[in-house]
């Protein structure tokens, strides 16, 4: 899955990618004489490789395309000049560039392939628990059951139960947009994590309807799922007001 980060910390990471490769050239200045070329050109497609992990497509082929520039320049006869006049250097210059883009998009490829597949994977819980309820199964129960064992391998937190009673709020709750609350306050749980010092509150709503709360617990373990993640949640929970909607509570 690719890594989301805020606007300031993307412009670092393409930042980054452009000037590792210029450094480590430069630092390569001094041994130039007893290090082959392609062996340099190897170390920097280690660093396209690690560009290009963070998950940015664009920090990858800048990297690359970086490393290509500042090894002609700096370890490519003649020394300090873009002009190069071996052939085998020529090649190497191409390689480097053409190796380093394939790394980053392959790498970017197989994130996005891991993205769709958790989301298929989403999408498929809440189809099930949908299809549960629409089943018109008389047990809520077996769907509050189903639901909160879904919410613990969702949001990966210790323990999860359903509370019918919503007399008094939580200080910690998700709410309907995914996002966690404390006090007022939003939380960035994929910095930070869930709170593991408190319960947090899920309320299950249907038709504007509050019809319980599920009441997740990470005590002993810190969790970040994701936005996407805690919708899914939301989306799960309402599930569960549906059913709750059309037979008796449990008792």
């Amino acid at each position: 899955m690719r890594v989301h980060l805020p606007t300031r910390a993307n412009a670092a990471v393409v930042a980054g990618a452009a000037a590792v490769p210029a450094l480590v050239c430069a630092a390569t200045v001094p041994f130039r004489a007893r290090i082959e070329n392609t062996n340099a050109a190897l170390v920097l497609v280690l660093v396209v490789i690690a560009a290009a992990a963070t998950g940015l497509r664009r920090a990858g082929i800048i990297a690359a395309l970086s490393g290509t520039v500042c090894w002609a320049f700096f370890l490519a006869q003649p020394y300090q000049q873009f002009t190069m006049t071996d052939q085998a250097d020529i090649a190497t210059a191409v390689l480097l560039s053409v190796v380093g883009i394939a790394a980053a998009e392959i790498l970017w490829g197989r994130r996005r392939q891991v993205r769709a597949d958790q989301q298929q994977a989403y999408l498929d819980g809440i189809l099930r628990t949908a299809g549960i309820v629409a089943a018109g199964s008389s047990h809520t129960e077996g769907v509050i059951e189903h639901v909160a064992d879904q919410l613990v391998d969702l949001l990966g937190v210790d323990d999860c139960y359903f509370d019918s009673d919503t007399r008094d709020e939580a200080p910690t709750a998700v709410v309907r947009d995914g996002a966690v609350v404390r006090r007022g306050r939003e939380l960035d749980v994929e910095r930070v994590g869930l709170p593991t010092d408190c319960e947090i509150e899920l309320r299950v709503h249907h038709d504007g309807i509050t019809r319980g709360r599920f009441v997740l617990v990470a005590s002993t373990r810190l969790a970040r799922p994701s936005r996407a993640q805690r919708q899914v949640a939301v989306a799960l929970a309402d599930q569960v007001g549906a059913a709750l909607a059309t037979h008796h509570r449990p008792t």
